[in-house]
């Protein structure tokens, strides 16, 4: 008992004496202290805190390489605003060392022999740690690239498969702040991934290699009855969809599939005949059959030459006729209940060459035009605009309240021809502007100008059945038809009085070629105007259905006077004659007139 004690009361003075030993100064570090992997043992805090900021500064705008699969990055700890505090980290290293008596020492002790490594706090601006880690991450945010099929010319070839990769955002910031915040540089660091692999790998499409590969191997024929034709390899090889984006079957089609059918179905195919609308001289309307057509099968066809391709004895690929039908059948076109004309309007016209030509152009574009009950019509979208693609010629038009040369002259003969026929029909207009200009050879105040796309003439078609426009273009004068079920509806109009609503407005152009004092009216114009249209529409029974009152406010045409500006010449000097002649001077006014077309 007495040896136990002797040896315990020995063991403890022996650590007692080892702690006074090694104690040292708690000024100083303790020896095998570390500080983000630098020793800084045995310096005092001044001088391990200076130590370590002149190191960090050094590589403040050293980058690190960062990876993640076979993608790099560079960063340094400038470019995140890193900061860490060196000062609190060597604090927290000396505490590691003290103590009471020889409690420091037995702790210092402990650091010498098993060390200790302080990891510093660190600060970081989150917004720049943000901005590259999103760079990182759209990086790598790529979509897994399945295995593929493709032909090298003539020879199939599979594309192994790339398995894409994920950061985890969360782990790699922290990789990163504890990299940049350390002294190591030159080395790479890896990123933490998530690796996403690929649906189809390249062993899954063993089978359509093989299948590709006998596909290009020969010709392939297709017959259609007697006639045949012949798909050399390299057109087998373009009709074919190979492999890919997650596919693992060998099919024929695609963009140059559907481009190759498309031009073999015209060279086999007869357009159907859809229903149409013989007009006759008594007004009444007969309908024309449709006819079927027919067409190529183009899945089964694709199908064949597929079958064709993949076999090593028949490389035949038959091909395939069906009927196609008509849009619009004969049942169809008699149910739509265009029987006879429902009204008619006819209007003059002449012009020059040009304006002809526009009158016959947008006379074709609205011919055949088919409304159905309950619908309106549009004469602009039914045109489209009139342009000079369209072969649209310049021909006197009205801009702006005068007569200019304009590209389409000659339009709004037809939509006022349009507009008198739906007017006749006792059908609601919805929409109709007249000429800024009165136009006597119009019918008064029923003209109807439009000026693509934004004035425009618009009627309803209330009859119950379907409508067709017909024109009937002459050397002199159109014809507007519309053709339907009749509705037995009277039409009245009475036309109001042209009032003359203001002076004729003057236009005075100097003219340096007539002398001072001197006007010559050039050309005649035309008072402001106004009048009105009232249409009464009745019913089989007599009951009025409709009262509508159409207003027409033209602007004035201005008279052109010419000015006179030239000075009068000086008279001779007549010397010491004593005879003179005095001639009294007579002025002639000659009116000239001009016609609107």
């Amino acid at each position: 008992m007495l040896w136990t004690v002797a040896v315990v009361l020995a063991v403890g003075l022996a650590v007692v004496g080892l702690g006074f030993a090694f104690a040292g100064s708690d000024s100083t570090l303790p020896a095998g202290t570390k500080v983000a992997g630098v020793d800084v043992g045995g310096l005092s805090t001044n001088e391990a805190t200076q130590l370590l900021e002149r190191r960090a500064d050094a590589v403040a705008a050293v980058p690190i390489t960062f990876t993640a699969g076979v993608k790099r990055w560079r960063l340094s700890a400038k470019k995140l605003e890193l900061q860490v505090d060196w000062a609190a980290a060597v604090r927290s290293a000396r505490q590691n060392g003290v103590g009471f008596g020889p409690v420091q020492g037995l702790r210092r002790l402990g650091v010498r022999i098993f060390g200790a490594e302080v990891t510093p706090p660190t600060r970081v601006y989150a917004p720049a740690l943000n901005y590259y880690v999103d760079r990182i991450e759209r990086g790598l945010n790529a979509a897994p690239q399945n295995a593929s099929v493709e032909l090298r010319g003539l020879r199939p070839k599979i594309v192994a498969a790339q398995d894409a990769m994920t950061l985890d955002r969360a782990s790699a910031e922290d990789v990163l702040v504890r990299a940049l915040s350390g002294f190591e540089r030159g080395q790479q660091v890896a990123l933490p991934v998530v690796v996403r692999p690929a649906k189809v790998q390249a062993v899954q499409l063993q089978r359509a290699y093989v299948q590709t590969r006998l596909a290009v191997s020969a010709p392939v024929r297709l017959r259609l009855g007697q006639r045949t034709w012949r798909l050399p390899r390299w057109r087998v090889a373009q009709l074919l969809q190979l492999p890919a984006d997650g596919s693992r079957k060998l099919t024929v089609g695609g963009a140059a599939a559907t481009t190759y059918f498309a031009k073999l179905g015209k060279r086999v195919a007869q357009k159907p005949v859809d229903a149409g609308f013989a007009v006759h001289t008594n007004g009444r309307v007969s309908i024309t059959p449709a006819r079927p057509g027919r067409e190529l099968d183009v899945r089964a066809a694709a199908a064949a030459v597929l079958a064709a391709a993949l076999s090593r004895t028949d490389r035949t690929a038959a091909l395939k006729i069906v009927s196609a039908a008509p849009e619009r059948t004969t049942a169809q076109a008699q149910a739509m209940g265009i029987k006879k004309v429902v009204s008619s309007y006819e209007t003059i016209y002449g012009g020059d060459a040009n304006r002809i030509h526009n009158v016959q152009l947008v006379a074709h574009l609205v011919d055949g035009a088919l409304i159905a009950p309950g619908k309106e019509f549009s004469f602009n979208a039914t045109t489209g605009e009139r342009s000079a693609d369209k072969g649209f010629l310049e021909a006197p038009v009205i801009v702006n309240g005068e007569l200019q040369t304009g590209l389409g002259g000659g339009v709004c003969q037809v939509s006022t021809t349009v507009f008198n026929a739906a007017f006749e029909a006792g059908l609601p207009i919805t929409a109709r502007t007249n000429h800024a200009l009165y136009i006597s050879h119009y019918p008064q105040g029923r003209d109807a100008t439009v000026n693509y796309p934004d004035v425009d003439l618009k009627f309803v078609n209330d009859t119950g059945h379907w409508l067709l426009l017909r024109t009937f273009v002459g050397s002199s004068s159109l014809v507007v038809n519309l053709y339907g079920t009749p509705t037995g509806r009277r039409v009245e109009a009475e036309t109001g009085p042209l009032n003359i609503t203001g002076p004729v407005p003057v236009k005075r152009i100097s003219d340096p070629s007539l002398p001072k004092g001197r006007q010559v009216i050039q050309e005649y114009g035309q008072p402001p105007r106004s009048t009105s249209v009232t249409r009464t529409v009745y019913a089989p029974n007599g009951k009025v259905r409709s009262r509508t009152t159409w207003y027409s406010s033209y602007r004035g045409e201005a008279q052109v006077v010419l000015v006179g500006t030239k000075a009068k010449p000086k008279p001779k000097d007549q010397g010491t004659t004593t005879t003179s002649t005095t001639t009294t001077p007579t002025t002639t006014t000659t009116p000239t007139t001009s016609t609107t077309g």
